[in-house]
């Protein structure tokens, strides 16, 4: 992990250029983060693509994330004067709240329209990092099937408009990262979160410093999943062994199958099982 983590395949940067061409049809931007890593999900590249389009922040993935640092982000945002709503496609917690804000972001236009007596369906285009769970979200507020959602990143490679019974079609977008993280440790946390493929990481020194993330941020946690002691003296190699030994990942000469503990903690983490935790923590 000590190089920079860079992964932006081409069809990254070919749809980011077609956004931008996409931006003239478009009334909105819905941009998604992920609860559990709020700041290392936002794409610096949203705001320079689309710099006087309304936007619609919306904070997915709750039911996975620390309920007080959720709250903390939301209103850090808002304090910047954006229009945030935190949202779980899986519980549907605030789903319904999407499209009544978002025709309040573009009232204006509604209005002109009514005054007109024209009745306009609305265009929002959905971005985001990679496995942020854009589609899952398109599908719960359209109430379809159509937008094809994965639990792993890099799923989404065409831009599909689609229809939603509230007079608003959205665009789904395939994930998008930018060129190069600048702060290392957004790169981690959405490594850790599954937002950059698995195949092109060392995924067990991932998952090693997973384990000391955990250990600084949620120690309880991380004691009570694995059922393992902590100490302040423990290096994030160790938790990592003490973990494997616990689960019995063991190969021959008594030494810990890495591989299949690395994965079990990353898939761990990913799933919830080791508790509601964020990465990026405010409080």
């Amino acid at each position: 992990m000590a190089d920079p983590i860079v992964w932006y395949p081409g069809h990254m940067a070919k749809a980011k250029r077609q956004l931008k061409e996409m931006s003239s049809m478009t009334d909105a931007v819905i941009e998604l983060l992920d609860a559990r890593v709020p700041y290392s999900s936002q794409n610096p590249d949203i705001k320079e693509l689309f710099p006087q389009k309304p936007r619609l922040t919306l904070i997915n993935k709750c039911s996975l994330a620390d309920e007080a640092q959720t709250k903390a982000w939301v209103e850090r945002l808002r304090a910047e004067g954006r229009t945030v709503i935190p949202i779980d496609c899986k519980t549907g917690l605030n789903i319904n709240s999407v499209a009544p804000k978002l025709r309040a972001l573009l009232a204006e236009k509604l209005e002109r329209a009514a005054q007109k007596e024209m009745n306009i369906t609305l265009r929002a285009m959905v971005v985001g990092v990679t496995n942020v769970g854009k589609s899952t979200f398109i599908n719960s507020f359209t109430k379809t099937s159509k937008a094809v959602a994965e639990d792993r990143p890099g799923v989404t490679r065409s831009l599909k408009w689609i229809a939603s019974p509230y007079g608003i079609d959205l665009l789904d977008t395939p994930g998008l990262l930018w060129h190069k993280f600048d702060d290392q440790q957004v790169g981690i946390n959405l490594a850790c979160t599954g937002a950059i493929r698995d195949e092109i990481l060392d995924t067990l020194t991932l998952s090693v410093r997973l384990c000391g993330i955990l250990r600084d941020k949620y120690p309880e946690l991380l004691a009570e999943r694995y059922n393992i002691t902590l100490s302040d003296e423990d290096m994030d190699f160790e938790i990592f062994e003490k973990i494997g030994r616990k689960r019995g990942m063991l190969i021959s000469g008594g030494e810990i199958n890495e591989e299949r503990c690395a994965a079990t903690i990353l898939d761990e983490f990913r799933g919830g099982k080791i508790g509601k935790i964020t990465l990026d923590t405010l409080v």
